[in-house]
């Protein structure tokens, strides 16, 4: 499930996007330039989804009732919120420069003080992530942080990350904690309330365990280290350091260390089991057991066979206590809890048995006999001792009709995470690769009855965000996301019901829509086995699938003409291609080379460009043939990403670049002929446009940049002359480089993608934020039209409009009416608004086109039906104004 988060980060690290210090002032950035910078104040919330992303672990305080946090493996960490029954963020402070740390690789709650919370931060030990892991410590349940470096890299997104927790804070004397390390760096020690941190250089053994040696990338094939660290509660008294302590170590011959000294001494616990890793060690003091659960690969995929053992502290015997014979494992163990209130039960997990279903194990008598969430009756058929109840989340049915023994909703998949309340036994709560899992009824398990089982996940948005569209009719939000492929929302305060399907990608990398026409869509992604390409009619509400050219092996970048009727696509394994229709066929184009970048302009549907290297390409026969533009000084690298403006041809903006070279944000208005760098943009890797200001008469620019030093979310409404920087400090979200947009219906509204927090929008505090208001009549004052039939048929017709201001004053919205002489009717429009009335017609401006200069003009057109007669309009009007006809 977590496989494209993966590459998302080795793309982005490619691109040049994710790359060590922060990238460094372009070389061409003219000197001294000052720019204005202002502030706003914004309200920000997800576009709900709940969940999309890999739960690796679940921490309940042991002393405070209804205190729980969850971690992720790249979008942060969260505090459960019984009030709501939803989580809160924690991380959205981590910045641009630290973007690594948030991925969690262990969370820790103070059982002494409750108020306190350590985070183990760090997504990756290899290369890909440039920065050192930390551990981050607050004292007020994680509203704010303190943070304490540390001398090597964490791996919150890498193999074995649903083992642990690999940070512990003693239970009795809480300025003492833990931290197992990965990489061989070995096992880590804090005295002062984890300010600094230590090495604990008498601990034996560092880990061997990789999961692939061969990897060169380092990812797969890192040591994987200290995986958990488990406190004897028995063994101590309050102010004083708990004498007996367990770690888990990767490495199937030594797996298990203690100390009976406070961690002066430790050693190997003798007779323990080999040939397996212990994911998990948990200790029910009460009755002097140690559970470990056992695989024998480190996960979150990968395992093939597991056992479960309990080892009785005050007498040394190990006991296999496996609910199934080993010869009939085909998983391994992960998940397993100790119900407090009842500390003979205990719980487990088969992490990878994905096929038919994930399996959950509970034993109500210390592990002596188990039973089973679901069993067979007679093959395919089985039973379930739990009702799954998904109607929050109806996509994670994935839309699938699955035979059986494989059902939908699935139990889940990569479920390492696995908690009982330890003030409730009816309370537990499960990680997958896509939610949190939960119930409420839990013990209904021992009475043979039903529990019932629902996402525990709201507030917690965890997607990777590849590409987003805000279309100016329609859904005003569609998302290309990783591992769930995307969404349309009609309502970004509530989940949609479906993922895009038909096809379902695992990941999708492009969207575009034909502005002119924006119920058709295009989506291009990845698939395991299938086309990588689909389109929709109804504004991404339903999709079909198109057919690759041979040698497609990824989504690339795909673009919509602007009247639909043609696509360009750029995907991954072959070169660029183009089709007319809905790409049942597709021919090469020419003059541009593979791999490039590729977008469409807004106005002109023979006009596609493209990126690619430093160099920028142009189409004007559909994307049949591209030329290389004469522009220099662009970024030389592919960590770009690009845009033309809605309703005016050849606007083309440019933003990205690296440390080690160009780096900012370019616009061309001819049609990518030359570009010129905008002054005072240090840094810029995105770029959208929304609804223009009160007033203003362009779009109002967005993008994810470092203007005047500082790295942030800024919006322009004067051309990118002056600068807004709408987010803060709290609000950073890691990395932002993937897509930004505003919504062309809504002033001041933006949509930020992303890599692991999923879709964040803002509404702002300016005049008109956060509402979508009617422009009502329009403005009077001179104007002029322009009425052309550009096609007809029996039938019905096409018309293009032209509305031009031929007064002294700017209008801020506009309202243009007339009847039709033969009774025509309007069957669909772009650019604009229409409300019929038998043969009265009045066509308003939609968001990104209502500001119209002295002596500007704005375009539209639509299609409509027509009988006997096609009589043109003789009379239009704006406000009480009449037009001028031609």
């Amino acid at each position: 499930m977590r496989r494209t988060r993966i590459l998302t980060a080795v793309l982005a690290l490619a691109a040049g996007l994710l790359s060590g210090a922060p990238p460094a002032l372009a070389a061409v950035e003219p000197a001294k330039k000052t720019v204005s910078i202002s502030a706003d104040t914004y309200t920000w919330k997800n576009a709900r989804i709940d969940g999309g992303g890999f739960v690796p672990g679940i921490v309940f305080n042991r002393t405070e009732k209804n205190l729980a946090y969850a971690r992720t493996d790249i979008g942060g960490a969260y505090r459960w919120v019984e009030s709501s029954k939803t989580w809160t963020p924690l991380l959205d402070s981590v910045g641009w420069d630290d973007w690594g740390h948030t991925g969690v690789v262990s969370i820790a709650s103070d059982a002494v003080d409750p108020n306190r919370v350590y985070a183990a931060v760090g997504t990756y030990t290899n290369s890909w992530d440039p920065g050192n892991g930390a551990v981050l410590r607050s004292a007020d349940r994680g509203a704010s942080w303190q943070k304490a470096n540390l001398p090597f890299k964490l791996g919150g997104n890498m193999p074995g990350r649903g083992m642990g927790e690999r940070l512990a804070v003693d239970p009795h004397r809480n300025s003492v904690l833990y931290l197992g390390a990965p990489s061989g760096k070995g096992l880590w020690r804090s005295t002062d309330s984890g300010a600094s941190w230590s090495q604990v250089s008498n601990f034996p053994n560092v880990g061997n365990y990789v999961q692939d040696p061969s990897d060169t990338s380092g990812y797969a094939s890192d040591n994987q280290g200290i995986v958990w660290v488990t406190f004897d509660e028995s063994t101590g008294t309050a102010g004083s350091a708990t004498r007996t302590i367990y770690v888990g170590v990767a490495d199937k011959d030594n797996a298990v260390y203690r100390s009976t000294d406070a961690g002066a001494t430790w050693s190997r616990v003798a007779g323990q089991p080999t040939g397996y890793l212990a994911h998990k060690g948990v200790l029910d003091a009460e009755n002097g057991h140690l559970y470990l659960s056992y695989s024998d690969k480190g996960g979150p995929y990968d395992g093939g066979k597991g056992r479960l053992w309990r080892y009785a502290t005050a007498t040394g015997t190990w006991t296999d206590i496996s609910p199934v014979a080993e010869a009939d494992t085909y998983f391994g163990f992960s998940g397993l809890t100790v119900d407090r209130q009842d500390p003979g039960t205990v719980m487990a997990t088969a992490y990878s048995s994905w096929w038919p279903d994930t399996q959950i194990f509970r034993s109500t008598d210390s592990g002596a006999t188990w039973t089973k969430a679901w069993d067979y009756t007679s093959y395919p058929n089985r039973a379930n001792r739990y009702t799954m109840d998904v109607s929050s989340s109806p996509w994670l049915t994935w839309g699938a009709n699955p035979s059986p023994p494989e059902q939908t909703p699935k139990l889940g998949w990569m479920t390492e995470a696995l908690e009982i309340d330890p003030f409730d036994s009816d309370r537990m709560m499960y990680g997958t690769g896509a939610t949190i899992y939960g119930t409420e009824n839990l013990t209904a398990w021992d009475s043979g009855a039903q529990f019932t089982i629902k996402p525990m996940v709201r507030g917690l948005e965890e997607t990777a965000v590849n590409d987003l569209i805000s279309p100016p009719s329609g859904a005003p939000l569609l998302s290309a996301l990783g591992d769930i492929g995307g969404f349309r929302h009609t309502d970004l305060t509530k989940v949609p019901s479906m993922m895009f399907t038909q096809p379902n990608f695992t990941s999708t990398t492009s969207l575009d829509f034909a502005e002119a026409n924006p119920n058709t869509v295009v989506r291009s992604g990845n698939l395991d086995s299938g086309p990588h390409i689909a389109f929709s009619t109804d504004n991404g509400a339903n999709w079909f699938a198109g057919t690759d050219p041979s040698g497609v092996s990824g989504g690339g970048t795909v673009a919509a003409a602007a009247d639909g009727s043609r696509f360009v696509w750029s995907p991954q394994g072959t070169g660029v291609h183009h089709t007319t229709g809905f790409g049942t066929s597709w021919s090469a184009s020419s003059g541009i080379p593979a791999g490039a970048i590729v977008e469409s302009d807004r106005v002109d549907p023979k006009v596609f460009y493209g990126f690619k290297s430093g160099k920028f390409y142009v189409s004007t026969d559909g994307g049949a043939t591209f030329a290389a533009s004469a522009a220099t000084g662009l970024p030389s690298g592919d960590s770009v990403r690009f845009k033309a403006l809605p309703g005016t041809k050849g606007d083309v903006w440019l933003a990205g670049g690296a440390s080690d070279g160009a780096y900012g944000l370019w616009r061309s208005t001819n049609g990518g002929t030359s570009f010129t760098k905008l002054a005072g943009v240090e840094q810029a890797d995105t770029i959208g446009f929304g609804k223009a200001a009160p007033g203003a008469s362009y779009q109002t620019l967005y993008t994810s940049a470092k203007i005047g030093g500082v790295r942030g979310i800024f919006r322009s409404t004067d051309q990118g002359a002056t600068w807004t920087r709408i987010n803060d400090d709290a609000h950073q979200w890691g990395w932002t480089g993937a897509a930004i947009t505003g919504d062309p219906r809504v002033y001041g509204r933006v949509y930020i993608a992303t890599n692991g927090r999923g879709v964040i929008y803002g509404d702002s505090s300016d005049s008109g934020g956060g509402t979508d208001p009617d422009p009502g009549p329009g403005p009077t004052g001179a104007c002029a039209v322009t009425y052309k039939v550009t096609n007809q048929w029996q039938g019905g017709f096409q018309a293009d409009v032209r509305l031009t201001n031929t007064g002294t004053s700017a209008w801020s919205g506009w309202a243009l009416a007339w009847s039709f002489p033969d009774s025509q009717t309007i069957t669909q429009i772009w650019n604009a608004e229409r409300t019929q009335s038998g043969a009265s017609v009045t066509v308003k401006n939609v968001g990104w086109n209502a500001n119209v200069a002295a002596g500007g003009s704005v375009n539209f057109g639509f299609t409509a039906n027509w009988s006997g007669t096609n009589g043109k309009p003789t009379t239009f009007k704006v406000g009480d104004q009449n037009c001028a006809v031609s």
